[in-house]
């Protein structure tokens, strides 16, 4: 009897933090505004993808991100094993979502990088600290996965391809860097009395500043990532979106945006991530430090 409470329990807890995830991609695609991005105005650069259409995708993933939580309970550690189990349901997942958005790529990085941490933060070794689970996340995704077949090249791995710069995979196995980025952004306009909505945009605008985004280089190239990270570092050296200042630098970055037909689709992966994380701090299942 004990055991089975014990697999009811594991499931509940797996569940819990699904929603945890899908709550966060929610959060991401509903925050207005955003530059280039769906948002509650409108798709931006986007002609194939709407508001309702991202959250149709993120309750889709519910089930993904459940099975990995689920598939990771039975580890004890980081491994190999858990690593192509990882990529398996990914995959799962990413058809999942396909298939309910007939075919729009909506939220693929999405389910790599929360797929990684929903993994990591579930093995019997489980990170204690914000830290800890972004280096786990890192250890799961430095192992290779087998069954990876790289028949469909993404537009991310063009770019990567032809200007030989870091994507999805190296920013998750160098530990999500540009995630601490977003988190400290994210604590410190909110200490300084921005309201939520202006503290979530800094925290984009702080890991655009620093993230080599490849879906922005798909579409403007090298010069149109370094021109955007310049200027979202201008909006934050204003004060943020929360300052008259910045909300006019911000609104010349979303302009110059447009005109390049770019979005930081990679950054609002990645905001997503630092919601989730901000989340799970906020319910005490990490802490931020010890």
């Amino acid at each position: 009897m004990s055991a089975l409470i014990g697999r009811a329990l594991a499931s509940e807890g797996a569940l819990q933090l699904a929603d945890v995830a899908v709550d966060a991609l929610l959060q991401e695609v509903r925050l207005t505004p955003k530059p280039g991005l769906v948002d509650q105005r409108g798709s931006g650069v986007h002609k194939d993808l709407t508001l309702e259409l991202m959250e149709l995708s993120a309750h889709t993933l519910r089930d993904t991100f459940q099975r990995i939580a689920q598939a990771a309970q039975g580890h004890q550690w980081i491994n190999q094993v858990l690593r192509e189990t990882l990529g398996h349901e990914g995959r799962v997942g990413e058809q999942e979502m396909l298939q309910a958005t007939l075919g729009v790529n909506t939220h693929r990085g999405a389910i790599w990088a929360l797929g990684l941490l929903t993994a990591a933060l579930n093995v019997k070794t489980a990170p204690k600290t914000v830290a800890q689970l972004l280096s786990l996340a890192g250890q799961l995704a430095s192992y290779p996965d087998r069954f990876l077949e790289l028949a469909s090249v993404s537009n991310g791995a063009r770019a990567r391809a032809k200007y030989g710069v870091d994507g999805a995979r190296e920013q998750a196995q160098k530990g999500f860097p540009q995630v601490m980025d977003g988190l400290s952004q994210l604590h410190m306009s909110r200490a300084q009395g921005a309201d939520e909505t202006s503290a979530q945009l800094d925290a984009l605008l702080a890991i655009i500043s620093r993230l080599t985004d490849t879906c922005v280089i798909h579409r403007a190239g090298l010069e149109g990532m370094h021109w955007l990270q310049l200027q979202a570092s201008q909006v934050l050296q204003a004060g943020g979106y929360s300052q008259a200042l910045g909300q006019e630098y911000y609104r010349e970055l979303e302009a110059g945006l447009i005109l390049r037909n770019a979005s930081p689709g990679g950054a609002a992966d990645l905001l997503s991530v630092c919601l989730f994380v901000d989340a799970l701090v906020e319910r005490g299942v990490i802490a931020w430090k010890l």
